[in-house]
């Protein structure tokens, strides 16, 4: 049974088709939409510079959540929208953990296979550690 459903979006074009696939899986279930997305913080930078490039990060993340509301405006199923700072996978499981979620939905990024290997992706880590179903939508 499929409750709660969490798309981890950041408002790239795989995002919107995980976002349509998220909203079809919700609606086909009566389940719960939960929209998350990650402002994620520089890796190495001062306090100060750090505290402003998550602000800009943030201000981001709630433009993309408001063009997610804007498209899943007549959803017939309740919605919920969310910003979080930090590692994107780290702050999806998490999130996914805290709110019960039963399936977790995130967009695959079109990278070469050279930079999947160096730096790997959101993707795997939240499949490797997610406690529920994970499904990757491509383009």
């Amino acid at each position: 049974m499929i409750a709660k459903v969490l798309l981890a979006y950041d408002g790239s074009e795989s995002a919107e088709y995980a976002l349509a696939f998220a909203q079809d899986l919700a609606q086909r279930y009566g389940a719960q939409l939960h929209v998350l997305a990650v402002a994620r913080p520089p890796d190495v930078a001062d306090d100060v510079e750090t505290e402003a490039i998550v602000e800009s990060g943030v201000r981001q993340c709630r433009r993309w959540l408001d063009a997610a509301k804007h498209r899943l405006a007549r959803a017939p199923i309740q919605i919920h929208y969310e910003v979080a700072v930090g590692h994107p996978a780290e702050q999806i499981v998490l999130y996914a953990e805290r709110h019960g979620i039963d399936h977790i939905v995130v967009g695959h990024r079109g990278r070469t296979l050279f930079e999947r290997w160096l730096i790997g992706s959101v993707a795997r880590q939240v499949i490797a550690y997610a406690h529920c179903a994970v499904t990757v939508v491509r383009r």
